[in-house]
């Protein structure tokens, strides 16, 4: 098994522990309400945030809390949409490349809670400098 996979991931808000399942059904169910933005731990600090609204979501990896990190893309995408409603009440705009379909992102959630690396097939964007 993937050690990365051995950390146990929980809801940042609540510290509790998800399973890559629970996790989608968490995103499906405060989704269903509207926009919605979801932040997850692991045990080592990694940090994983998912902000949707309701079509496309941003998706991003961080190592630690601080860290630029990086965030799925849709490289063929084009157009921007808004109504990203962060938990502090901002509502962001973002270009669709930056973000991915709902149904990816929550394939890419199940994913890395399960296995701790994203899907192969997901491409992704380093926001952080060069190491």
């Amino acid at each position: 098994m993937n050690q990365l996979a051995d950390s146990r991931w929980r809801v940042r808000d609540d510290a509790r522990e998800v399973t890559g399942e629970a996790a989608v059904a968490l995103l499906r169910a405060r989704g269903a309400g509207g926009p919605a933005e979801i932040w997850f731990e692991r045990d080592d600090g990694r940090l994983m945030s998912v902000t949707s609204n309701g079509e496309r979501a941003m998706v991003m990896l961080l190592r630690e809390s601080g860290d630029p990190g990086e965030h799925a893309i849709d490289p063929g995408a084009s157009g921007e949409q808004d109504g990203y409603v962060l938990s502090n009440g901002q509502n962001d705009v973002y270009p669709d490349h930056d973000t991915i379909p709902l149904a990816t992102a929550l394939r890419v959630v199940e994913h890395v809670i399960d296995r701790g690396q994203p899907p192969s097939d997901v491409e992704w964007q380093v926001d952080r400098g060069p190491e």
